[in-house]
């Protein structure tokens, strides 16, 4: 089992903590938290083990789980690395890309393992379908949250459509050709909610949208590819999948049959990918142990973090 400490324990933190305890994978040794009363009220509670010094719990663990605030990941993280530490970081992977890149370069120089927390990618709808999506060429996402102070304290990109700009890097092979962007400040002091346009060299188009004051929570994304189109839920955790095939010669009475203006003529069908139920993020944890026990590459790389944290800024930078 490896040894592993927590960084934070805030409302993630303390849900890692918890996984942590409960994994077969993991020896949690302990966490650390800057916030001395709070740290000690959740050792109380839960009955983990409280290090007041950063340095004595990194030095007591083989992995690194880093759950603070955005803007300290990265002194976290070079902390870590230098005393030889594998590193999991919740997204998005730090506050600027250049700390994004000179973490990932020191864990490749030190032959360590880092994860970024994109725990979409583990989501189990999208898992069940992200085999069948090949070569999409417009994808719609929306991600809506109902009003939360935590997360506020960076735009709602950062804090939100990040996920989904880091899904669509994972189906779409293709560089990013232009990125445009709006974002409107309407509590908080940073962009509360924002569209952007990515576009892709091979052609393909994403319309990304997200906001951290809508009246409801929604989670969808949608992608239309040649002959199907698949829509994945990550809040509900279901897909609709719609396909379609040529028509056979002799189509049944309840086929459903369509023809284009070219004459072709295709047949509709509906297909139904099984969902395997899981807790994404003890998924995230537990494959990154075995990223480390078996010396492979992590699901969620520190460079996929990296590049999602660019398109990223990249969207900001045209508010």
């Amino acid at each position: 089992m490896l040894k592993v400490g927590v960084l934070g324990a805030g409302h993630l933190g303390k849900i890692h903590l918890k996984l942590l305890q409960q994994s077969e994978k993991y020896d949690l040794v302990g966490f650390y938290d800057p916030d001395l009363a709070n740290g000690q009220k959740v050792a109380k509670e839960f009955n983990y083990t409280y290090f007041e010094q950063l340095d004595a719990l990194i030095d007591a663990v083989d992995v690194v789980d880093i759950v603070t605030p955005t803007l300290s990941h990265y002194n976290c993280a070079i902390k870590a690395i230098t005393k030889g530490k594998h590193i999991f970081i919740e997204k998005p992977i730090t506050n600027t890309v250049e700390e994004a890149e000179h973490i990932r370069l020191l864990v490749a120089d030190n032959n360590l393992r880092g994860q970024v927390g994109h725990v979409e990618r583990f989501n189990p709808a999208f898992k069940a379908i992200k085999s069948e999506i090949k070569n999409p060429m417009f994808i719609e996402t929306h991600r809506l949250a109902e009003f939360n102070p935590r997360g506020t304290d960076v735009p709602v990109v950062l804090d939100l459509m990040i996920h989904d700009i880091d899904i669509i890097l994972s189906v779409v092979d293709s560089p990013v050709l232009s990125v445009h962007g709006s974002g409107v400040s309407v509590i908080s002091e940073t962009p509360d909610i924002a569209n952007a346009r990515i576009e892709f060299e091979n052609g393909c188009v994403a319309n990304l949208t997200a906001s951290r004051i809508s009246l409801k929570n929604m989670r969808k994304s949608r992608f239309f590819q040649k002959d199907a189109y698949i829509s994945v839920d990550f809040l509900e955790k279901n897909v609709e999948v719609v396909k379609m095939k040529d028509a056979p010669e002799q189509p049944g009475d309840f086929d459903m049959i369509l023809q284009n203006a070219e004459g072709v003529i295709k047949q509709i069908y509906f297909k139904n990918p099984e969902i395997s139920p899981n807790n994404a993020i003890l998924d995230e944890l537990e494959t990154f142990a075995d990223a480390i026990e078996t010396n492979t590459k992590p699901i969620v790389t520190l460079r996929d973090g990296a590049n999602a944290l660019k398109v990223a800024h990249r969207i900001i930078d045209c508010f």
